[in-house]
């Protein structure tokens, strides 16, 4: 290569935790990869942490450091900023006074782009800069470019994905290895996967998030994390791992949007005239012919549905420094590479979301049950008074232990949480046991 045509490209790093050092140090170890690439020498020339004098799993050189990241983000000789502090403050007013100050930004901050889409690509689109975002969904899975880039002409229909690696682990370990929820949580944070508060995972925010930004990105309309309905994982016991796996399911935590509504006759890549949005992330029993069935311990998928392409499924490692690192890699070489602002600087028009009390599903439903005689006929009744049809129904134990199981024909979700209402309330019915979504069974 002609080092006369080289081009310095000076990169900022907001924060040296797991991500930040991995990235830091993916960077220098692909410098003549970036160079051969891109035509440009990448440098991180400022790095910004809370404490100068912690050691780091990476050696950074002491100059390079600062403990004020508005000394990273008012250089002006820097070209792009990388962030990896996470949450919403100070990371909002970081990453809105780079893109003011001229910098494109990289971000893996999830939580912020969940909430903030708008607001901080209406300043990337004003300053003519680049905002982009591929590791705040599936760390290296490239998820994001594919929506905006190689399916950038196709009309998504249906995103469903495994978005969280944590919760992944846990339900695994529960199907595999018959471990309580409270026992393959613990093994989770033994290894790191789950954090000592795992609320965000465990509770569907994380996977909310997330969801958020691949509705958002896959059907160009603003979807924000409080338009997500949300159920975490809590509730699954070990019961229900044994009718999944007996029954041909295998249980995930899953993250679902799609476009609902009027059909529309053109092939646009945005959602038709008059239809709306769902989105909803829940564990489910999803059926074991369906590929996501397989996706196993700390592993993220997304299965993407188009009217043209069909199905297609990307899967990889959706977490952890170096994975996350090295989509933030990729964003900040394509930074380099492209001379205007990506698909993703776009405004979108905020999304009409469809109720989730509107949408069909099949469900499980396990009731703790009196043993005797008219149970049966007394919890049919109430299937029947709103309009919910049995597909199967099975008893599991007797006397005490006696245990219902239901699955349903499709059903509408707000018919079925009266039906659950009711339930609750018959005097033969000691308590509702578990209620899960059936996907993937059609």
């Amino acid at each position: 290569m002609n080092t006369s045509s080289r081009k310095v490209v000076s990169v900022g790093l907001l924060g040296c935790g797991t991500v930040g050092a991995s990235f830091f140090r993916l960077m220098e170890e692909s410098r003549a990869q970036i160079l051969e690439t891109t035509g440009a020498e990448l440098s991180i020339t400022k790095v910004a942490v809370k404490d100068k004098n912690k050691q780091r799993s990476v050696y950074i050189p002491p100059e390079l450091i600062c403990d004020d990241p508005m000394d990273v983000v008012g250089d002006d000789s820097i070209d792009i900023v990388v962030e990896c502090i996470g949450g919403i403050n100070p990371a909002l007013e970081l990453i809105s006074a780079s893109l003011e100050g001229k910098k494109s930004v990289v971000t893996a901050n999830k939580e912020l782009l969940a909430r903030h889409w708008n607001q901080l690509h209406d300043k990337a689109a004003a300053n003519k800069v680049q905002l982009f975002c591929e590791a705040a969904v599936g760390g290296a899975i490239p998820v994001v470019r594919a929506l905006e880039v190689s399916l950038a002409g196709e009309k998504i229909r249906r995103v469903t994905g495994i978005l969280n690696g944590t919760t992944n682990y846990i339900l695994t370990k529960m199907s595999e290895e018959s471990l309580a929820y409270e026992d393959a949580l613990r093994e989770a944070q033994d290894l790191g996967f789950a954090e000592a508060d795992p609320t965000a995972d465990v509770g569907g925010h994380d996977a909310a998030s997330k969801l958020a930004i691949l509705a958002s990105t896959a059907f160009h309309s603003e979807v924000k994390a409080d338009d997500v309905f949300c159920e975490g994982i809590e509730k699954v016991t070990a019961a229900d791992m044994d009718f999944a796996k007996r029954s041909g399911y295998s249980i995930k935590l899953l993250a679902v949007a799609e476009t609902l509504g009027p059909n529309d006759s053109d092939d646009l890549p945005t959602a038709a005239a008059g239809q709306k949005i769902a989105v909803r992330v829940y564990p489910a029993m999803v059926s074991l012919t369906h590929p996501l069935a397989s996706v196993r311990l700390s592993f993220n998928a997304c299965f993407l549905e188009g009217a043209a392409s069909g199905e297609l499924m990307l899967y990889g490692r959706g977490a952890g420094g170096l994975p996350t690192a090295s989509a933030i890699l990729g964003d900040v070489m394509t930074a380099v590479s492209c001379a205007s602002p990506a698909i993703s600087s776009a405004l979108l028009k905020r999304a009409e979301i469809y109720p989730v009390g509107k949408l069909e599903n099949k469900y499980y439903i396990s009731l703790y049950v009196s043993d005797q005689s008219g149970v049966l006929a007394e919890v049919a009744e109430v299937f029947a008074k709103n309009k919910v049809s049995i597909r199967s129904m099975e008893q599991i134990g007797m006397f005490d232990e006696a245990r219902l199981v239901f699955i349903t024909h499709l059903a509408n979700e707000d018919n079925m949480q009266r039906t659950l209402s009711e339930l609750g309330s018959l005097t033969c019915v000691e308590k509702v046991g578990s209620f899960l979504r059936v996907y993937g069974d059609e």
